[in-house]
């Protein structure tokens, strides 16, 4: 039986926390995007990783379940995400559970904006969901603290 000592953990990146209040929908990925990932739409419509901060963050690559893992490594708690050509479901508003970058060294408090890297600044690359560095995104903040493995619940366009 686990035994949490100080916290429970946020969740798994892409895991919607609080499935009631959610709204999603199913996209066409043009490339590959991790759960729990900013995703944009490219000029056909379909969705990539966020990369440009001119063109804003359209939502968050959901993590859907159950899920057929395409390779024995996407079997790995937390991990995974789609590739080319599959249809992924992007959460438009709601709250979810991210990851936080290995290089944020701040802690965020509830109500802190999120911000997407576009930029690669030292130990940050781009993707990144940070607090101290990035573009914030519109309507996008964290929920509290990460937990113990960088896990940390955000609320966007609520």
């Amino acid at each position: 039986m686990p035994v949490f000592t100080e916290r429970m953990p946020a969740g798994f990146p892409g895991n919607i926390s609080r499935q009631a209040d959610a709204q999603v929908e199913p996209t066409v990925a043009a490339s590959a995007i991790a759960f729990g990932g900013p995703v944009q739409l490219d000029a056909a419509g379909k969705i990539v990783a966020a990369t440009v901060g001119a063109k804003g963050v359209y939502g968050f690559l959901a993590r859907p379940f159950p899920f057929q893992a395409r390779a024995l490594a996407d079997n790995a708690l937390g991990g995974g995400g789609i590739e080319a050509g599959q249809v992924g479901d992007v959460m438009r508003s709601g709250y979810m559970s991210v990851k936080m970058s290995a290089a944020e060294t701040s802690t965020p408090v509830k109500g802190t904006p999120v911000k997407v890297v576009f930029t690669a600044t030292g130990s940050f690359v781009v993707g990144d969901i940070a607090m101290s560095q990035g573009v914030a995104v519109p309507g996008c903040i964290f929920m509290g603290a990460p937990d113990a493995s960088g896990n940390v619940e955000i609320a966007f366009n609520i």
